[in-house]
């Protein structure tokens, strides 16, 4: 039989009533609809990269997972994404989105500061270890300048000098993004397996067990060392910060 006869054979067996047609073998898998192809753009590009994070944490997040995510060549997603660096960039500005900042309010900039702290550390944290790119980058989008600008603001207010504040806004950043990080870390590993408790267990007894002779404070000191969860260390380091920024001020 020739390629033309197969053809007449396909299109007659086709073009048959439904009651004619041969039936399809019970062990054969029905064959499912291919979804509708989604149209790409920098958005969809970046709430795969997203959805892609927030699964798989940061090092997942490539321009070919991305684009198999999405059903396409990683060349096509170069049309709307210029490389690996801007996509993560994109992503950064897009989360820094979810942190507000209030209006200044000169009675309680000190508090607006912290405000503003423990919101970063929360959207930070909701996006596996995002804090990553935001540690190696300066604030360059629309949303994270808008939290910089307002930082200044409530600084301004509370009568912190412009330096002081200038360079404040990068120190409390770099805090941040560490105690975010960090706190990716122990999810990663609790993810994996990791006993917390047995390990935190472990080091204090490596701790109490080290020379008295040369370590005698981290020997003594070891319960009082190991004391205070995240937050407490946070709100810690928070309010040390603060309260040196508010040294600045002169009436």
């Amino acid at each position: 039989m020739g390629p033309a006869e197969g053809d007449d054979e396909l299109t007659a067996e086709t073009g048959r009533s439904a009651d004619q047609r041969v039936p399809v073998p019970p062990w054969r898998k029905p064959r499912k609809a291919a979804p509708p192809k989604q149209p790409l753009s920098q958005e969809a590009i970046l709430e795969t990269a997203l959805r892609v994070l927030r699964a798989e944490g940061l090092d997942a997040v490539t321009m070919r997972r991305v684009a198999q995510e999405l059903g396409t060549g990683p060349a096509s997603l170069y049309a709307h994404v210029s490389n690996k660096d801007e996509l993560l960039e994109l992503m950064l500005d897009h989360i820094a989105a979810e942190i507000s900042v209030p209006e200044p309010d000169p009675a309680r900039w000190q508090e607006q500061i912290k405000e503003v702290a423990r919101e970063a550390r929360r959207v930070w944290s909701a996006y596996a270890d995002i804090s990553r790119v935001s540690l190696g980058n300066i604030p360059t989008g629309p949303n994270q300048l808008t939290i910089a600008e307002g930082q200044l603001a409530i600084m301004r207010a509370g009568g912190v000098p412009d330096q002081i504040a200038a360079w404040f806004v990068d120190r409390l950043g770099l805090f941040i993004d560490a105690d975010a990080l960090e706190g990716s870390m122990y999810v990663s590993r609790l993810k994996e397996g990791w006993d917390a408790e047995r390990y935190f267990g472990q080091i204090r007894e490596y701790y109490i067990s080290l020379p008295r002779e040369r370590f005698p404070l981290i020997v003594s000191m070891t319960d009082t060392l190991m004391t205070g969860g995240d937050e407490e260390r946070f709100e810690f380091g928070l309010d040390l910060m603060v309260r040196g920024l508010a040294s600045y001020v002169t009436e």
